[in-house]
C-alpha cells in the first residue's frame, strides 16, 4: 500500500469495533457466497489461528469484502494469504498484516485513526469498522481518487480522504488516537510522531528492504518503541526519500 485521496470528504458516521459501521460486506447486496465463504475460512484459517484475538477486529475482517478491493482478474485470489498487486507498482497487504495492524492499535469506539497509503482502502474499511473516524492519504492520484470512490459506495461515511504527500501527515485533523502506515520509510517521519495523542500508538514498517514493524506509543515523557514483527512493505514516496 502506499500514501492517498484528494478533495473528497465523507461525512463522518459513528461506529464500534465488534459491531461494525452496517457498510461493509454483510450489507452488500448480492454478496457472493462463495466469496463469503472463503473470507470466513479467511478469518479463522489464516488471522484466528495465527493469534489475532481482538474479536472486534477479527469481525471487521469477516464483514470487509477484500475481492472489491482487488482488481477484477484477481478477485479469485482475494480471500489467500498473500499481498497482491492493485496497479502502479502498489500492493494490497497480506489479510494477516492487515488485522496485525489493526489489532496494534488497540482499536475502539471513540477513535479517531490517521492512515498514510490509503491504497485500495482495503486497511481503511477494517479500521472503519472498529473506530469512529479514519482519515486517510494517497500520494498516488488514480489511487486515492479509486479508494475514494469505493469506499463512499461501500457506505464507509466515517472514513474521510486525502491525495497528498503523508510524510507530514494530516495536521489539520490532527492529534490523533492512532496512525498506521502502509508503506516503509528508512526511519520515522517526525510529524507522524508529533500527531499522536498521549497514550496514542503509530504502527509504522521501517526500514529499506525487510523491514521491522514498530509500535510506538506516546507517553507522557516522550515516545515507547518496540518491534512487533518482520514485515515487507512499498517504500514510502515523496518527501520520505528526501529524508534518506
Amino acid at each position: 500500500m502506499v500514501p492517498c485521496g484528494v478533495g473528497i470528504i465523507l461525512a463522518v458516521l459513528t461506529t464500534a469495533c465488534a459491531a461494525g459501521n452496517g457498510a461493509g460486506a454483510g450489507s452488500e447486496p448480492g454478496q457472493d457466497a462463495k466469496q463469503e465463504a472463503s473470507r470466513m475460512s479467511m478469518v479463522s484459517e489464516q488471522i484466528e489461528a495465527r493469534g489475532i484475538k481482538d474479536e472486534g477486529v477479527l469481525e471487521a475482517m469477516r464483514r470487509v469484502p477484500r475481492d472489491r478491493f482487488v482488481p477484477p482478474e484477481l478477485r479469485d485470489q482475494a480471500y489467500h494469504d498473500t499481498p497482491l498487486p492493485i496497479g502502479h507498482r502498489q500492493t494490497i497487504s497480506q489479510p494477516y498484516i492487515v488485522a496485525l495492524m489493526t489489532e496494534l492499535i488497540e482499536p475502539k469506539p471513540g477513535m479517531k485513526v490517521l492512515e498514510i497509503g490509503t491504497g485500495s482502502g482495503y486497511q481503511a474499511a477494517v479500521l472503519a469498522e472498529c473506530v469512529d473516524t479514519v482519515y486517510t492519504i494517497e500520494i498516488l492520484p488514480e489511487l486515492g481518487r479509486a479508494a475514494a470512490g469505493l469506499l463512499e459506495e461501500l457506505g464507509y461515511e466515517n472514513v474521510r480522504t486525502h491525495i497528498g504527500d503523508g510524510y507530514d501527515g494530516w495536521p489539520e485533523h490532527a492529534p490523533f488516537d492512532a496512525i498506521v502506515v502502509t508503506a516503509a520509510p528508512a526511519s520515522i517521519p517526525k510529524p507522524l510522531l508529533e500527531q499522536l495523542t498521549i497514550g496514542g500508538k503509530l504502527v509504522i514498517p521501517v526500514g529499506e528492504y525487510s523491514q521491522d514493524l514498530v509500535v510506538v506509543t506516546r507517553t507522557e515523557d516522550g515516545y515507547e518503541r518496540r518491534p512487533a514483527s518482520y514485515v515487507r512493505f512499498v517504500p514510502m514516496t515523496g518527501k520520505a526519500q528526501e529524508q534518506r
